[in-house]
């Protein structure tokens, strides 16, 4: 009985170590605790059901060979620190060919700095933040940019509210959100037919208490409140808008796009836009047959960060089978990895088609998405690059 026993733990043991051999290992820097697990959440439920049918499958192709995918999933927390650290450890203790994340700019900076040096491809899935990516030959990302996204809010807002004056809400210690915030200022006192920002107020990350800056905002009547932060805040900051008399629209941003904004939010964010990536509400093609899977298997609406995730991993994949061969020298795999990426012209993704530019951006176009009262994203309008 022994025997047998040990014989069928050699056979797992060199089961595992054939496995080892012939997978290749991508790492997720992803905010699974923190301020925003629901978006490491959706993120590795994307990357998941990807890696269950590619090796369903047998593995990815390259060269003619099958490789089967080993995806490591690390939590960054949503701290800048810990994605830095993360990065370290997907790259130095994991041999990871490439890293997908982190998705938060405030996270995404550093740690493009940190694979950037170390010479790791890193796609950002969510990061609009242009810091990010720039001059950095080795990070690249699967959304718009704020410089895009800015005057999408601006121009949309104008338009649908018949607005003149604006307020302002943002996490001054957000990259993202203190980057939007100051893109769409700007953006918005450029415009001819607009006045001025009335109010533009900042608030600190874990701050729950916003009836200074509110009292400021609703007293300088705005024609809209524009809020370029993540969900959770969103939530809090229109309940106590509301609280304190204020009936206008309120204006917001792609990290209002998460599956529990409206858990958080309730009737409150009803009838409010925002600008996203991708509309689940009315999808077709790839699209919708995407969102069919992740609810069926999940339980919920997959958010553009779920969509985004998936587009940023098949490009990382697409770029492997691309280089041609797997090469188990990380660091050459690693090389040809990114500069099979910065080759790639054209991507069709389940959030759109996007080319990119030198800097590893892609161009690609946004939506605007009203809120329903089912608490559904619906498609508004469409806004393309020039």
């Amino acid at each position: 009985m022994r025997k047998i026993v040990f014989t069928a733990l050699l056979v797992l043991l060199f089961a595992a170590q054939a496995f080892a051999a012939d997978a290749i290992k991508i790492g997720f820097n992803i905010p699974l605790t923190g301020d925003i697990p629901k978006v490491g959440e959706a993120s590795k439920f994307a990357a998941e059901m990807l890696k269950e049918d590619i090796n369903g499958a047998g593995g990815l192709e390259v060269g003619g060979k099958k490789y089967m995918l080993d995806f490591i999933y690390e939590d960054n927390e949503s701290k800048a620190e810990s994605a830095v650290n993360v990065a370290l450890k997907l790259i130095e203790r994991d041999q990871v060919v490439a890293i997908v994340g982190p998705n938060s700019s405030k996270q995404a900076v550093p740690a493009g700095g940190t694979c950037d040096d170390n010479q790791t491809p890193m796609v950002t899935p969510w990061s609009t933040n242009p810091d990010t990516t720039l001059d950095r030959p080795w990070v690249f990302r699967a959304a718009f940019l704020d410089p895009f996204q800015g005057p999408v809010v601006a121009n949309f807002a104008e338009k649908t509210f018949g607005a003149k004056t604006a307020a302002v809400i943002y996490d001054v210690s957000n990259d993202y959100s203190k980057g939007l915030a100051e893109i769409f200022q700007q953006v918005w006192e450029g415009k001819k037919g607009a006045g001025s920002v009335v109010a533009f107020e900042s608030h600190g990350t874990k701050d729950q208490d916003f009836s200074a800056q509110l009292s400021t905002i609703v007293a300088a009547k705005p024609d809209f409140i524009f809020i370029p932060d993540n969900y959770n805040q969103v939530a809090l900051i229109v309940k106590q808008a509301r609280q304190l008399g204020y009936k206008g629209p309120f204006m917001g941003s792609d990290a209002w796009g998460s599956a529990e904004l409206m858990t958080l939010c309730g009737d409150d964010c009803v009838g409010q836009y925002f600008s996203t990536h991708y509309a689940a509400a009315g999808a077709t093609g790839k699209t919708k047959e995407f969102i069919d899977r992740y609810s069926a298997k999940y339980g919920y609406t997959p958010d553009d960060v779920a969509a985004l995730t998936w587009d940023a991993t098949r490009l990382v994949l697409q770029a492997i089978q691309e280089a041609g061969t797997v090469d188990s020298d990380v660091r050459k795999e690693r090389k040809a990895i990114r500069e099979a990426m910065s080759k790639i012209q054209k991507f069709e993704g389940i959030t759109g088609t996007m080319s990119f530019d030198e800097q590893g951006d892609p161009i690609k176009c946004a939506v605007v998405v009203k809120i329903s009262p089912k608490g559904e994203f619906e498609f508004t309008e469409s806004v393309c690059p020039e």
